[in-house]
C-alpha cells in the first residue's frame, strides 16, 4: 500500500517516456543531433504521439511559436491519474457500485422500505457533489449502505478527488499486521493514511470484534477527524445506542455529521407499526373523501366540511394538535390517512398508530424474545415528527395502558409536537388529564363530525344493486 503523501506528490507527474517500439519507417524524427528516434505507435494526428505540438499559425500569432499540451496528453494525463485516484482509494471490486448501478428505490417491494432509501439516495448524491463534513449511512446488513458508500467514493474519484475505502474489520487487522517485523506498510504509515485521507469511507463500523485496543483505535481514528472535520462517511448496521458512547457523540454531533437511515432496523411486526398498509394510502385520500356522506343533514354536512378543510390545512402545515371525534363511519381515520398520504408524498416521515395495536406491541417489547427495547421505540413514538393516534379510547383500559397514553399525551402537548388523533370519545365532555391537553386550545383544534355512519350507505347500495340485478 503506498503512502498518501508520494500518492499525492505523483497525481500531477506525467507519465515517463515510451521506450522504443516497432514503428513505421515514415513514423520517425530527427533530434537537434540529428539522431532518428521512433514515435508511439498510435499517434495523434495533432502531436503524432509527442504529446505536445507548435500550432501552425501565422507570425504575430499569440500562440505562434508556443509548445501546446496535446488534447491526447491531457486525456492521458487524466486517465492515469483517475487509475492513481482507484489503486489509492482500495475499492477494488467496489468500482461497479455506482449510483448509475443503482436503484434509487433500493431492492425493497415495501412503498415505506422505497420511501426511506430514495431518501437515503438524495443524500448520497449531495454529498457526493459536496463532500464536506459527515455522512452517517444506517441500516440492516443488506439495505445498501455499502452501495452508497461506494458510489460516493467512485463520483469522488471521477472527479479527481482523492478517496480511501476501508472495512472497519479490515482496517483493525491491517493495523494489527503492521507490527510485524515483514509488513509491507509500517503501523504509522497505514494509520497516517486513514487519518489524513481527504476524504475517508469507514465501512461496517460496530462489526469488528470489541476489544479494548481495537475501541482505542478507533477513538482516536474518529476523534481526529472529528477535530480537523475531515469528511467521513461510515456506514453501521447497529443502532447508534449500540455504539461506543464516545463515538456515538461524535456521529451525532450537529452541523458536522448527517445521519442518515437506509432503511429500517426493525424485525417484520415491528416495521409495520407506524406504518400505514399503501392500500389505505391509495383509497383514504383528500380527493376521495364526499362532504355529501350518507345523506347528511345541512348542519352535519357543515360539520364534515368543515372537518375537511382543517385536516387539508394541517396537512399543509402540521401545527399544534388536530383532533376528530365523532361516532364510527363519520370519516375521521379517512381524514387522517389523508393527512399522512400528502405528508409522504412530500416526502415527510409520518408515525401512524392504530392505538390498541400500538399498546399491543409496547407490552410486547417487554417479552424475551422482542429485538427492540420498550424504552427506543416509546422515545420513537413520543418524539417523531407527526403522530397519528387513530381510534383513542378504544384501547383496553387498564392502569397501564393510561399511564403509557398519558406519557405520550403530556410530552407532545409541552413540547408543541404535531399530532393528530381520531376518537369516538366525545372530549367536549372529558374531564380527565388527557382530555385536558387535547381541549387546550392554544395547542390545537378539536372537531367533531356529526354525520350518519358511511359505511351503512355502502352496504345499502351494494344491497340495492342485487335486488336490481335479481330482477
Amino acid at each position: 500500500m503506498e503512502n498518501l503523501g508520494d500518492i499525492l506528490k505523483r497525481l500531477d507527474a506525467t507519465r515517463a517516456s515510451s521506450g522504443p517500439v516497432n514503428t513505421p519507417v515514415e513514423n520517425s524524427e530527427q533530434d537537434s543531433e540529428g539522431s532518428t528516434y521512433e514515435l508511439p505507435a498510435v499517434a495523434c494526428d495533432s502531436c503524432r504521439g509527442r504529446g505536445w505540438f507548435t500550432p501552425d499559425v501565422p507570425a504575430g500569432h499569440p500562440e505562434f511559436g508556443a509548445i501546446l499540451t496535446c488534447d491526447c496528453q491531457r486525456n492521458r494525463l487524466s486517465e492515469e491519474r483517475s487509475a492513481r485516484l482507484f489503486r489509492y482509494s482500495n475499492l477494488g471490486q467496489l468500482a461497479r457500485f455506482t449510483f448509475d448501478t443503482l436503484n434509487p428505490d433500493g431492492l425493497s417491494d415495501d412503498p415505506d422500505d422505497q420511501l426511506v432509501f430514495s431518501e437515503a439516495y438524495k443524500h448520497a448524491v449531495e454529498y457526493a457533489e459536496n463532500p464536506e463534513g459527515w455522512l452517517v449511512l444506517l441500516g440492516p446488513n443488506g439495505a445498501g449502505k455499502t452501495h452508497l458508500a461506494a458510489a460516493v467514493a467512485n463520483r469522488c474519484i471521477e472527479r479527481d478527488q482523492v478517496v480511501f475505502f476501508v472495512h472497519v474489520p479490515d482496517l483493525l487487522d491491517h493495523l494489527r499486521g503492521a507490527y510485524a517485523p515483514g509488513s509491507d506498510v509500517s503501523y504509522s504509515e497505514l494509520l497516517e493514511q486513514v487519518l489524513s485521507a481527504p476524504l475517508l469511507v469507514l465501512d461496517g463500523l460496530g462489526s469488528h470484534s470489541s476489544t479494548p485496543w481495537a475501541e482505542e483505535k478507533l477513538q482516536q481514528i474518529i476523534n481526529h477527524r472529528y477535530n480537523a472535520e475531515s469528511p467521513t462517511v461510515i456506514t453501521t448496521a447497529n443502532e447508534l445506542e449500540e455504539l461506543d458512547p464516545y463515538i456515538r457523540s461524535r456521529l451525532r454531533t450537529k452541523g458536522l455529521s448527517r445521519v442518515v437511515e437506509v432503511a429500517t432496523h426493525q424485525p417484520s411486526q415491528v416495521h409495520r407499526l407506524g406504518r400505514i398498509d399503501p392500500e389505505m394510502l391509495k383509497r383514504m385520500t383528500f380527493d376521495t373523501f364526499h362532504v355529501r356522506g350518507n345523506n347528511p343533514t345541512a348542519g352535519q354536512r357543515a360539520s364534515i366540511e368543515a372537518a375537511l378543510q382543517a385536516a387539508k390545512n394541517f396537512a399543509r402545515d402540521p401545527d399544534g394538535w388536530l383532533t376528530l371525534f365523532g361516532e364510527t363511519g363519520v370519516g375521521k381515520t379517512h381524514l387522517a390517512v389523508a393527512i399522512a398520504e400528502r405528508r409522504i408524498r412530500q416526502g415527510k416521515p409520518v408515525f401512524f398508530a392504530f392505538v390498541p395495536e400500538l399498546l399491543d406491541y409496547l407490552r410486547y417489547t417487554f417479552t424475551p424474545d422482542s429485538r427492540v427495547t420498550y424504552d427506543r421505540i416509546f422515545d420513537e413514538i413520543k418524539n417523531t415528527s407527526l403522530l397519528i393516534l387513530d381510534d383513542l379510547g378504544q384501547e383496553h383500559s387498564s392502569p397501564w395502558a393510561y399511564e403509557k397514553l398519558y406519557q405520550i399525551v403530556v410530552h407532545r402537548h409541552n413540547s408543541r409536537l404535531p399530532t393528530v388523533i381520531t376518537s369516538m370519545m366525545d372530549f367536549t365532555e372529558e374531564r380527565g388529564p388527557i382530555g385536558s391537553r387535547v381541549q387546550d386550545p392554544s395547542v390545537g383544534s378539536l372537531i367533531r363530525l356529526d354525520a350518519p355512519d358511511f359505511r351503512i350507505k355502502e352496504r345499502s347500495a351494494r344491497g340495492r344493486r342485487g335486488k336490481a340485478a335479481s330482477r
